[in-house]
């Protein structure tokens, strides 16, 4: 429990203490790919946060701190995909009965992995998002089936290997099919990724791309596979406007979930846009099972946040001060 004094937590015996080092999330490292080095480069993380108790347990959360605008705050976003934090003798810590005062934060947002064990008790559930688990039956929708095999009748090839094996050319298709996905998609800026974020995923001895080449040799369909925590998650992917017709994401599925086979670990399919959409029903025509992914809202200075969120939409937008203004 944390009595609350002017924004803070009065730190009680058996509470939770939390500081930030500016260590590049150093002292988060670990070998699972939402972890390691390669993506806390790309994601540029500054920060790690870490949370003790007093009887030596510990939590090591990577994070990107960032500066609020017009305003001498800043607060800290956990980088993209699922990395939770790096667990040692702590997890599951009620957020709540942190003092987070050391952090000078105002607010902390934090995705956890997709499966546990989770950082911080409760959280949001977000999206629901699938899985192909290799120990169930899987059945493939029959017309994610049908159009696979006549993608293969007309000259498609598909094919996985280990990312830092791919060849320049399947490399710089995949990046194009995923940029051409992002513009078509209207994405904002953030999904944008430079070709040095690209270079140190495809270095990551835990990546791998599955591709779908056209009858003309070109790239028409591809993702990025990684494996962090348990899971083989598919991570980015994209497919040629020219090719959207044929549906060669479909070929693409295929090499991922064969690979995931072969090296026993569940893939993680991800969800939808929106709940409900085209792109969580393609999905669920793959998966064999489902769950929730979740993250953690935290508010470090109540009154500093509720100072900042003055005159914000009630969007459920976090941190509200980051959402767009009123009319």
């Amino acid at each position: 429990m944390c009595v609350i004094r002017g924004g803070g937590c009065m730190t009680r015996a058996g509470q939770a203490s939390a500081m930030l080092v500016p260590d590049a999330g150093a002292a988060a490292l670990s070998g699972q790919y939402f972890r390691s080095g390669h993506h806390l480069r790309a994601e540029q993380v500054t920060h790690t946060l870490v949370v003790k108790n007093d009887t030596g347990g510990m939590l090591h959360v990577p994070l990107i701190v960032r500066a609020i605008e017009g305003t001498p705050y800043r607060d800290a976003i956990s980088p993209y995909g699922f990395p939770g934090g790096e667990l040692n003798g702590l997890s599951e810590v009620p957020a709540p009965a942190v003092d987070w005062r050391s952090t000078e934060l105002v607010s902390i947002f934090v995705r956890e992995r997709v499966q546990g064990p989770h950082c911080f008790t409760g959280g949001t559930a977000r999206n629901e998002v699938f899985f192909v688990d290799p120990c169930r039956l899987l059945t493939p929708r029959e017309m994610h089936r049908r159009h696979m095999r006549r993608n293969v009748r007309l000259g498609f090839v598909s094919t996985v290997c280990a990312a830092r094996d791919a060849p320049p050319e399947e490399r710089a298709g995949f990046r194009d099919v995923y940029r051409q996905t992002m513009v078509r998609d209207q994405a904002c800026h953030r999904y944008f990724f430079s070709d040095a974020y690209f270079e140190e995923l495809f270095a990551s001895p835990e990546a791998w791309l599955a591709t779908a080449r056209a009858p003309d040799g070109t790239v028409a369909s591809a993702a990025l596979v990684v494996r962090s925590d348990g899971l083989l998650h598919y991570y980015l992917g994209g497919t040629a406007d020219a090719h959207l017709g044929r549906s060669p994401a479909k070929n693409v599925f295929g090499e991922m979930i064969s690979l995931s086979q072969r090296l026993g670990l569940p893939l993680h399919l991800g969800g939808g846009l929106t709940p409900g959409d085209g792109l969580e029903d393609f999905k669920r025509g793959f998966s064999n099972a489902s769950g929730r992914i979740h993250t953690h809202e935290i508010v470090c200075d109540a009154a500093v946040y509720a100072t900042l969120s003055e005159g914000r939409a009630a969007s459920g937008f976090f941190p509200a001060y980051r959402s767009p203004l009123r009319p």
